[in-house]
This record gives C-alpha cells, sequence and structure tokens, in this order.
C-alpha cells in the first residue's frame, strides 16, 4: 500500500478517501456543554461520507465496530536516537532497550472537557511515530460516542506495535483519561507499555525561569524557534466538537485536527532538544539556565559530579540574580555533601544577603564554624551578622513579617544553643580547643 506524503496543514486531501460502510447516514446525540446527554435524546442527521472527505479521511471496521481514521506524514522534525544515559536522567527504572525509537508513540489528546472525569470523552486521540525519517501522524476521530470501543481498540493495536509512550502532560491527564474510558468501556483491556515518557517536568526545569509559561506552543517559539501561526486556543475546543454534534459545519473541525497535529509535531521535536540537553549539556546547551535545568536534573537523580560540573559552567556564564544564588546554593550543597568545605564556605559567602539562600548561607556558616571547626565564638558572629540583617530587612520593608518571624526564630534558637556552650565549665571549654 502507498504512503501519502503530506504536508502539516493539509487536512483537506482530494476526495479520494474511501469509507468501509455503505450507509449514507448515521445518527449522533445531542449533548449539552457539559458532555452530558440531553434528556430526552435528540438525533442529529450527519452524511458521513461527507465528513470523511472534508478530514481526508478514511473509515475503517475492526470488531467493535466503525471508526475514523486521518494519517498524514512530516519530514520535520527528522527521527532523533537518545542515548541511554539522558533517558536513565528522564526516567530511571525504564529498561535500556526503550532508547530504540522505533518502539515510540507520541500520543496527544482532544477531550470534550479540561477536567477529566469519567464524563469525559477523548473525540480525537493523535499518535505519531518515526517512519521513513520523519514523522507519521495518526489521528482516531470519535464520530459519535457509540464509536468509542472501536477507536480504543485500534489505540491499543498501535500502543502493541510501538510500546513506549511519549507525552507532554500525558502522565496526569491524556492517558489517565484513556485509561477511565477502557475501563469503561468494560471489554478492552487497558493496554501496556514498556515506559512512558512524559516531557512536561524536565520542560520546566529547562525553561519555566526564562519563559514562565512551559506551553507547548510557547516552548515551539521560544525554544524550537517554531511559528504555529493561527492556532486554535485549547479553551475552545470542546464547544466546537459539541457544535458539530448537533448539526453544526463539520469544517470547524479542520483547525482541531489540525492543532494536534501541530502538537503531536511539536512534541516529538521538543523530546528530542531535551534529550540531545540531557546527553550533552556542556556542548548543546545554549545559555546559562539550560545549564542550570540540567543540573538541577542531574541532582535529583543522584549525578552529583556531573552536577556539579555543570552549576560552575551555569555560573559562570550568564544568569539572573535569583537564579544564580540558587544555583551558588545548590553548588555549596553538593561541595558540603561530598566533603569540599572549602568551595562550600567560598559560595556561602558570596550568597550571604536578605534572601532566601542568603538567610540559609548564614546558618550552613554557623553550622560549620560549630562542628566542624568547633569555633562556637565564630558561629556566634555569624549568626548576629544574620540577625543584623533580619533586623535592617524588616525595618526598610524588604522580608514580609510572616518570613522574617520564621527566620528569626531559627537564629534566635541558633544563638542561644551557642550562648549555653560559651557559657560551660573551663575545663569543657578547653576541651574544645584544637590540640597542639
Amino acid at each position: 500500500m502507498s504512503m501519502r506524503y503530506v504536508s502539516l496543514r493539509a487536512l483537506q486531501r482530494s476526495p479520494s478517501a474511501r469509507t468501509g460502510t455503505e450507509e449514507s447516514r448515521w445518527r449522533a446525540p445531542l449533548l449539552n456543554d457539559d458532555g452530558g446527554l440531553l434528556s430526552p435524546a435528540t438525533t442529529i442527521r450527519i452524511d458521513p461520507e461527507r465528513l470523511a472527505q472534508i478530514l481526508g479521511a478514511t473509515t475503517k471496521t475492526n470488531q467493535y465496530g466503525d471508526y475514523l481514521s486521518v494519517r498524514c506524514w512530516c519530514s520535520q522534525p527528522p527521527r532523533y536516537s537518545p542515548d541511554s544515559r539522558a533517558l536513565k536522567l528522564l526516567s530511571p527504572e525504564a529498561p535500556d532497550d526503550i532508547a530504540e525509537p522505533d518502539q515510540w508513540l507520541f500520543l496527544d489528546t482532544e477531550t470534550t472537557g479540561l477536567a477529566g472525569g469519567s464524563g469525559t470523552y477523548a473525540f480525537l486521540v493523535g499518535i505519531a511515530w518515526w517512519e521513513d525519517g520523519g514523522l507519521e501522524i495518526e489521528q482516531f476521530f470519535l464520530r459519535e460516542y457509540s464509536e468509542e470501543r472501536s477507536l480504543l481498540s485500534a489505540l491499543g493495536e498501535r500502543i502493541a506495535e510501538h510500546p513506549v509512550l511519549v507525552t507532554f502532560n500525558g502522565k496526569s491527564f491524556d492517558w489517565p483519561l484513556l485509561e477511565t474510558r477502557y475501563r469503561m468501556s468494560r471489554k478492552i483491556s487497558v493496554p501496556t507499555f514498556r515506559a512512558h515518557l512524559d516531557f512536561l517536568h524536565p520542560a520546566r526545569n529547562l525553561w519555566r525561569l526564562r519563559l514562565g509559561s512551559v506551553r507547548l506552543s510557547e516552548l515551539e517559539q521560544h525554544v524550537l524557534g517554531w511559528d504555529r501561526g493561527a492556532d486554535l486556543l485549547s479553551g475552545l475546543i470542546p464547544q466546537i466538537y459539541f457544535d458539530y454534534l448537533r448539526g453544526g459545519p463539520p469544517e470547524r473541525l479542520i483547525p482541531i485536527l489540525n492543532h494536534n497535529q501541530m502538537d503531536l509535531r511539536g512534541l516529538a521535536a521538543l523530546s528530542s532538544r531535551i534529550l540531545s540537553l540531557l546527553s550533552d549539556a556542556e556542548n548543546v546547551g545554549q545559555d546559562g539556565l539550560e545549564l542550570f535545568g540540567v543540573s538541577r536534573i542531574c541532582e535529583k537523580r543522584g549525578q552529583h559530579t556531573r552536577a556539579r560540573k555543570l552549576y560552575e559552567k551555569s555560573i559562570a556564564s550568564f544568569l539572573p540574580t535569583e537564579t544564580d544564588r540558587a544555583a551558588r546554593w545548590s553548588l555549596a550543597r553538593l561541595a558540603k555533601r561530598e566533603g569540599d568545605f572549602g568551595q562550600a564556605c567560598e559560595l556561602w559567602k558570596e550568597a550571604l544577603g536578605n534572601s532566601r539562600h542568603g538567610y540559609e548561607a548564614y546558618e550552613q556558616l554557623a553550622i560549620y564554624y560549630e562542628h566542624k571547626v568547633r569555633n562556637p565564638d565564630q558561629a556566634r558572629q555569624i549568626v548576629q551578622q544574620a540577625l543584623n540583617e533580619l533586623r535592617r530587612a524588616i525595618q526598610v520593608g524588604d522580608i514580609a513579617p510572616g518570613p522574617y518571624r520564621e527566620i528569626k526564630g531559627r537564629f534566635d534558637y541558633r544563638m542561644e544553643r551557642l550562648e549555653r556552650k560559651s557559657k560551660r565549665p573551663l575545663w569543657d571549654a578547653l576541651a574544645l580547643q584544637p590540640q597542639a
């Protein structure tokens, strides 16, 4: 069977798609705006052949009935093969052989509601996989709710062929919703996959400090350098589908399918970008914020040696003031963990000041001089400096009363401890002095 290569926006193909049924019309139930069935049920007559032609779709059939399928192929993004080091950072529990990209199945859904729940349907399920150097996209469209089982069965077959699920927030939304629909079908088992790679959380680590928003369209524009152009707002999608079920023009569905295709294409490209950063941030990272993001991921996964090197490199490049403080604090924490108190103290001293990390640096220096150097007087001086800084900050309004009370309470308690130590008997004080 020859493969049809089309551009991303070419949803309106020539009317050559064939339907797999001789029925010229079928009935769809009318829903209210919340996705529930109206009572009594009302039906709208829709021409399935015209719908298939408008969407460039084919009606397919399996043991549960008919479902609508739209296929297209994109040359961009090209296929990417990650290394095992990057995948271990992303999903430590995943098996090593999931690095084979032929196993990957990108997934994105469009639903009748954004809150999820048992009453929410996935009326459009978009999937994609690497094929012939590019991205093959298939979309399953729910013309009416009675076709849900056939759609879920077709999706299960694709997951069996490509058992590594790749999503963007799919662990929290898309897959739990689909899992609920499988269970509610009572006839189709929930598909099993070898691993589920979700790229939302690494995207937050890498770019939220720079962009604020990590919506997929924002990441495409500012990280990948793509411009979607005119795109449909996600909040409008459920209403357009409800209008279609009420007999509205099916042409309004085209932007939904186009939006879903762009999400899949963006997800595939973003996954390649994230994995290349996790694999070789030292050379691929474009700025200090990306290096800082990879550092945090490495630290979280226990790769402390690499995290230290990346924190140092991120500090050496330009970082915003607050991020620079956070990077220095994290680097000091790792240096302390590995017994490098020289670097840790240097970083703590640089971080001192009226900020969360600044007060934590005061505290760490006090702990160091009290317990490592055995110099409680020096520790008391540092605690007094912190209390003086707090007093100045509250007087000029640089700190809120709540954090002020919480931080001051910690330093007051530490000061009391240090003062009690200084009042020990003479022999106890002499025992604390370094041996000659």
